[in-house]
């Protein structure tokens, strides 16, 4: 009996303890210092995204009459897409070194080679110069990219990090429009001289008022470093009721407890030997090789839609559609339609299912882009004046690629593996979707000439887009809403995944009903009833 009372007590106190945290769960105010931490610390997508569109400036300026570096079309696909190939190189590199030197001192050695490259195209005296330029920036890039959404992965709260995460690729949305309205009105190297103070300006907030993530800290051993951190990113977290311990140094302790249990884990896959099991049998399955194949064919539909191709060639297709409106101007417009459809991408993925946004997606482009290289060839063959159709076309195609078809790939790499594969299974297929990014930008030039024009090549995108549409009707799973293990159980062939059951208990005690509640917030009270119920009888 006084075991059972005991027992109650504790809950009680669990009881008092939630329900102050709930006071400030959803408190906007009480997680500014994570907010700020992760939008600093995603601000170097800026410059990201200022390399992404940069070809779209350049090539055009350099391809103009009397340019002082003339290229070749040849040239000007490896412009535009060398920078793709350097994603897989950086994305490996930056996940060594921010294991041995932290989140942020990585996103800030990433400004290393960033600088370098911005200055070695300000200088170019020819296109191997420029080229320099481009790897390393490139190279920047990835190097940049992982550690800052791991960073937001680990210090944002549950309910945000989402969203948070999502600002990574919004600021390199605004990134891109930054570069097109920079590349509208300044010569090229001008831009590349300014480009230096947009990687140098996120290091400076990131040193001066982000600190590193609490999770690597402990994970070597820096236990005060880690409080610092956990007090400065809940300082503005009311502390909970009914318990000494301030809220830093319980989220701490639990640190340190998953630290202990992920080495415990590591320990167990570690085999006789001392060498960790292979993971190849895990892609060996239909769980690891059906995801993959998958994956494949909906990069391959995405590159070769054209989404990426619009990216870097922005300024070089609005003029080759032959329209009378200004490409540097229109291209503007294709930034920042881009950046505000990626304000609403999080909403659309939360709230529709993938397939369906897929489907809507890719309808939407392949009318979009049939419309425009309709009035593309009446332009080329003189039988129409509404020049401006196929910039609005564009315009449209682009705002459908982001419903659906440029993001919810990206999504799917790490929703489709299994656990004991996820890590490295998203490498992998993150790699190969630039690669093939790489093929389709490469090829944009050729394909032009040997289909005979832009009216072709839209008209190439539009069915590539119908492709897609039937492709997500038939193949694509639908994940939205879905447990990781109901995916799982998918690609095993199984209905749905196992699940553990018990024998039915006469009658549940306080303990239990706690631990099986399914909402916190509606099981409190009816939990705090049975224990008043309890005493008073």
């Amino acid at each position: 009996e006084n075991s059972e009372q005991h027992k109650d007590d504790a809950f009680r106190e669990i009881i008092a303890s939630c329900r102050s945290l709930s006071k400030y769960e959803t408190n906007i105010k009480s997680a500014l210092p994570q907010i700020l931490s992760a939008i600093v610390a995603a601000s170097f997508h800026i410059v990201i995204g200022i390399s992404l569109a940069y070809s779209a400036i350049l090539i055009p300026q350099l391809e103009q009459p009397g340019s002082d570096i003339p290229i070749t079309k040849a040239q000007s696909s490896w412009i535009a897409s060398i920078i793709v190939i350097m994603v897989p190189i950086g994305s490996l590199v930056a996940g060594v070194m921010m294991e041995f030197l932290g989140r942020l001192n990585t996103i800030k050695l990433a400004a290393v080679p960033c600088v370098a490259g911005w200055v070695a195209i300000a200088l170019a005296n020819n296109f191997t110069w420029i080229m320099v330029g481009r790897v390393l920036t490139g190279f920047a890039c990835a190097l940049g990219t992982s550690p800052a959404i791991v960073y937001i992965t680990e210090v944002a709260r549950p309910d945000m990090r989402g969203s948070l995460i999502s600002s990574g690729p919004t600021l390199a949305s605004l990134g891109m429009v930054i570069a097109y309205a920079k590349g509208a009105f300044m010569d090229w190297r001008l831009v590349s001289w300014i480009c230096i103070i947009y990687t140098i300006v996120p290091v400076l907030l990131i040193q001066l008022f982000v600190p590193e993530s609490p999770v690597w800290l402990v994970s070597k051993g820096r236990i005060e470093d880690a409080a610092r951190s956990l007090r400065f990113l809940y300082k503005k977290y009311p502390q909970p009721e009914h318990t000494d311990q301030p809220l830093s140094e319980m989220h701490l302790n639990a640190l340190l407890k998953e630290r202990e249990t992920k080495l415990a884990e590591a320990q167990k896959n570690v085999n006789r030997h001392g060498q960790q099991q292979s993971k190849l049998r895990g892609f060996l399955k239909p769980t690891g090789y059906k995801p993959m194949i998958i994956l494949f064919w909906f990069f391959l539909i995405q590159q070769f839609s054209g989404i990426y191709i619009t990216l870097f060639f922005a300024v070089t297709f609005i003029q080759d559609v032959g329209t009378e409106v200004n490409a540097f101007t229109a291209s503007i417009f294709v930034g920042l339609t881009r950046f505000t459809m990626s304000l609403l991408n999080a909403w659309l993925l939360k709230r529709f299912p993938r397939r369906q946004l897929v489907m809507v997606s890719t309808t939407g482009m392949a009318i979009c882009m049939f419309v425009s290289g309709l009035f593309t060839l009446w332009i080329k063959e003189g039988t129409t004046t509404l020049t401006w159709i196929p910039v609005v076309g564009l315009l449209l195609y682009v705002c459908s690629s982001m419903i659906g078809l440029l993001t919810i790939p990206w999504t799917m790499t790490a929703e489709l593996f299994p656990t004991d594969i996820r890590g490295i299974a998203h490498s992998i297929s993150y790699s190969m979707a630039n690669l093939l990014m790489f093929f389709a930008v490469q090829s944009y030039r050729t394909i032009t000439d040997l289909l005979g024009g832009a009216y072709a090549v839209q008209w190439m995108f539009a069915v590539v887009s119908v492709i897609g549409f039937f492709f997500a009707l038939f193949f694509l799973p639908e994940t939205q809403g879905k447990s990781l293990a109901e995916i799982e159980a998918f690609f095993a062939g199984k209905s749905q995944p196992p699940r553990i059951t018990a024998e039915p208990a006469a009658k549940p005690s306080v303990t239990e009903h706690l631990i099986r509640s399914p909402s916190r917030e509606a099981k409190l009270k009816e939990v705090e009833l049975m224990l008043k119920n309890k005493n008073g009888a």
